[in-house]
């Protein structure tokens, strides 16, 4: 799914988990390296992020910026600022018990982006199996 929903472009794709497992997933730090992309290390005092988490990632291109959770709906949606730049939303939207779609909405500014975060929700489908 690739739609423009202003300001934000959404990219996700639906998977055969529960919302609870999917939302765990995404809001662990520990994991985030596996199905993020451009991330490849997070340093946060949280395992799981809720509003205020605050940390930082090493990007895939070796330095660290900063981050801040600055929306948080538990259980359906987050979103934050990376380096202080308004960066991707996180939302699960429930299907059925056993049915769960993840999107991410990324800000038009950053329509670039799309691409990594492609990538991600192909390999959250593959950790989680669907």
């Amino acid at each position: 799914m690739l739609r423009l929903n202003f300001p934000n472009i959404e990219i996700g794709r639906c998977v055969n988990a529960s919302p609870q497992v999917l939302w765990k997933l995404i809001t662990d730090t520990t994991r985030w390296v596996l199905w993020g992309p451009s991330i490849t290390a997070v340093e946060c005092s949280h395992r799981y992020i809720h509003k205020g988490s605050t940390g930082r990632v090493r990007t895939s291109l070796g330095f660290w910026l900063p981050f801040s959770v600055t929306d948080f709906v538990d259980g359906q949606y987050w979103s934050w600022q990376v380096g202080g730049i308004r960066a991707t939303g996180h939302r699960v939207e429930a299907q059925s018990p056993n049915m769960s779609c993840i999107v991410f909405e990324v800000p038009i500014f950053a329509a670039p982006y799309i691409i990594v975060c492609m990538a991600a929700v192909k390999r959250i489908a593959y950790i989680i199996g669907g």
